[in-house]
């Protein structure tokens, strides 16, 4: 563990050692994590997990403990460095094993025990007198003249190889300068400073680093183009030191501001050549698309920046990072990147991302979203906790910002799997929002649209109907019979009325609503396509083939959304189901292994489609006559199912009862009675006596007893 002050190259010398095990061949893996966080941390791990053993996991957590396993168990060279771990409850179950085999490095600020206890401690401090004459010797040897008086220009900047390395720059881009040149600008820099702010660096460093990063952004921001450099390492100071995706640097907000600073139109080669100029004089790096500041010249540049321009800058850097977080998350590593900025941004600048009029900063709400949205439900769920309780201190409890905190909290608990919960903190919000926002604001409508759903995932579609035909009327009165929601509205309600056993109804729903579909929006709208795809399902339930109906939109939507778009995927699935029904189960077992390849190749193995399209793809092996294939292929499924899930998601006890099922089809009834027995106390916990798949499994229970004592009084005979 190398333990010391910013700025005296625990980070560089963790490097040097990782290339040196690399570029000797001592070490088959080196996984380098920014452990800057928990959620990093977990990231880079998923990242690993996936690279070495293949499987790609939804959940982080679940990943984590695969990549430690794997650890633990693989008889292979390996070193993990965990650079720049600040909290060590981070670290809590994450820590890598204690093996023969591998070894891991920690760089770190923090003297805390948890860190630090059973592991050897490496104090890195500054250079010696000698280490700093041998540094700058070697940066200025081309012209020995430069190093006139380089032992007192160490002894200024109190030998930290930061502010070394910044001195050596600066000099290296002045033709004549010497170290004694330097000194004599440091220090009227340094006398200016002490006048203008008399502050302190943390940790007891000298004065003069701060001075010394002054005169090297001066001689940044003199480059052209002019006046660019300062505000543009200004933005940098409110970011991720470990890297900030060099795209937020050009984006319109970012543009807007530095024309706003400078007078002068900015443009993306003006932000490009700015950034180049700060890696010039060693302010910035700037490699794999990511821009690095060093953390103690953040601290000097936040300290030096007037507090009235901070609230700019704070909304400006948010807005940048709103501004390229794609809708569709396809990258783990780029979106942990923007967590991590927004993390950081919100940990210096917080109260400059809430105020009472517009509440809290969008870019929350898309970090706490984009953990859900890539895996890490568990964590979302405790990121809006922590929202939540933030919003109610810059804000109040009945503040609308404060209100959303708690419905994406509630959303998330719903899409783990936690139906009651997250339907009872549905019924509490809608109660508050209809107090507060009124029960005619469209975020109530939202509430109600989501706890209607939730009933219906929870087995009451007749009760899910209902909601929806009463949210229906409001909303055609309040939005009008048109407005999007309205329609989607329809679209529920349709459905719902279908699972509640009227399949023909909700045909004619949607039949109805295609064709005002087709009005407001065109033939080629997604939303149409979607209506389509819909009409066909129903129809089928309905008794109805929708085959050609599938195959229609299925070549509409290749053509409209491409053959890789995820609806286009489904219709794949939905027109292979549409053969095996249709009497044909070995053309239906054939059309869903070959979209399970593209699923795996297009969404990946833990997505909850391609999920799905093996538990169909396992259904018509079985209706094909495979039944003990079947059973198998649902056992995969239902380890994958308890990983990616857990034990009580819906998904996952449906895939225990087709597994039952399969068993007892391919001659295990005793086996199958066994499961079911199992199934029924776990849904009865988890989804009441008259849900659906409750009723299912005991109808599925009293068949296979039967069979099985049937078979026992066979073999007794």
């Amino acid at each position: 563990m190398a333990a010391g002050l910013g700025g005296v190259g625990k980070t560089q010398l963790a490097a040097a050692l990782a290339h040196r095990l690399w570029d000797t061949k001592d070490v088959d893996l080196l996984v380098w994590v920014s452990a800057t966080s928990r959620s990093a941390v977990l990231t880079a791990y998923t990242q690993a997990a996936g690279d070495i053993t293949g499987v790609d996991d939804a959940d982080s957590d679940q990943a984590a403990a695969r990549f430690l396993a794997w650890l633990s168990s693989a008889e292979r060279r390996w070193l993990v460095v965990l650079d720049d771990v600040t909290d060590p409850n981070d670290l809590r179950g994450l820590w890598p094993p204690v093996t023969g085999w591998g070894r891991t490095v920690v760089t770190t600020r923090s003297t805390d025990s948890a860190l630090t206890a059973g592991r050897q401690r490496v104090n890195v401090g500054v250079f010696t007198p000698t280490e700093s004459m041998d540094y700058l010797t070697a940066k200025l040897a081309v012209d020995p003249a430069r190093l006139d008086q380089a032992t007192d220009l160490a002894d200024d900047l109190g030998h930290l190889p930061l502010a070394l390395a910044q001195a050596a720059a600066y000099i290296l881009d002045h033709t004549g300068m010497t170290c004694a040149g330097y000194r004599r600008r440091l220090a009227d820099r340094r006398r200016q400073l002490a006048a203008l702010a008399p502050r302190v660096l943390p940790d007891d460093y000298p004065y003069p680093v701060a001075a010394t990063w002054s005169l090297s952004i001066d001689r940044a921001n003199g480059f052209a183009p002019a006046g660019v450099a300062r505000p543009v390492l200004e933005l940098t100071a409110l970011l991720d030191p470990n890297g900030i995706p060099a795209e937020v640097f050009i984006t319109p907000a970012v543009l807007t501001h530095l024309t706003a600073w400078t007078g002068v139109p900015v443009d993306n080669d003006d932000v490009t050549d700015a950034l180049d100029n700060l890696a010039k004089l060693s302010l910035a790096s700037i490699d794999d698309g990511r821009v690095r500041v060093h953390g103690l010249l953040q601290r000097v540049v936040r300290e030096a920046t007037p507090t009235a321009h901070t609230a700019g800058l704070a909304v400006t850097a948010a807005d940048a990072l709103q501004g390229v977080w794609p809708e569709v998350e396809r990258d783990r590593e780029h979106a942990q990147a923007l967590r991590d900025n927004t993390a950081i941004l919100h940990a210096h600048i917080g109260p400059l991302l809430w105020n009472t009029a517009d509440g809290a900063h969008r870019v929350l709400f898309t970090a706490g979203d984009s953990l859900g949205e890539t895996g890490q439900v568990r964590a979302a769920i405790d990121y809006f906790h922590t929202l939540h309780t933030t919003a109610i201190h810059h804000l109040s409890p009945d503040h609308p910002r404060t209100l959303s905190t708690r419905h994406q909290l509630a959303f998330w608990r719903g899409k783990a799997g936690d139906l009651a919960r997250a339907a009872a903190a549905f019924a509490e919000l809608l109660t508050d929002q209809s107090r507060i926002l009124g029960p005619d604001h469209p975020r109530t409508l939202t509430t109600r649209n989501n706890l209607a759903h939730l009933r219906g995932k929870a087995g009451d579609p007749a009760g899910a109907a209902a909601a929806f035909a009463e949210l229906l009327t409001d909303q055609s009165r309040i939005l009008g019979p048109n407005h999007p929601h309205t329609l989607v509205t329809r679209s529920h309600l349709a459905s719902s009325r279908g699972e509640a056993g009227d399949p023909a109804g909700a045909a004619a729903a949607f039949a109805e609503l295609l064709t005002d579909r087709l009005r407001i929006l065109g033939p080629n709208h997604p939303h149409t396509l979607i209506t389509r795809g819909n009409l066909a399902i129903w129809r089928d339930r309905a008794g109805y083939w929708a085959g050609a109906a599938f195959a229609e939109l299925l070549t509409d939507q290749s053509r409209i959304l491409g053959p890789n778009h995820p609806h286009t995927l489904v219709t794949r699935s939905h027109l292979a189901s549409s053969r095996g029904e249709a009497g044909n189960a070995v053309g239906a077992a054939t059309a869903c292994a070959e979209l399970l390849t593209d699923n795996l190749r297009i969404l990946g193995p833990d997505h909850p489609e391609t999920l799905n399209t093996r538990n169909n793809l396992a259904f018509w092996r079985g209706r094909a006559g495979d039944a003990a294939g079947a059973a198998t292929a649902c056992a995969e499924l239902l380890a994958d199912y308890l990983r990616v899930l857990g034990p009580d998601h819906p998904h996952t006890l449906i895939t225990r009862h087709q597994l039952a099922f399969w068993r007892g089809q391919a001659g295990d009834a005793v086996g199958a009675a066994t499961a079911c027995a199992e199934l029924l106390t776990d849904n009865l916990r988890i989804l009441g006596p008259d849900h659906p798949e409750t009723l299912y499994t005991r109808n599925d229970l009293a068949r296979w007893r039967s069979q099985a004592e049937d078979t026992a009084g066979t073999g007794a005979g």
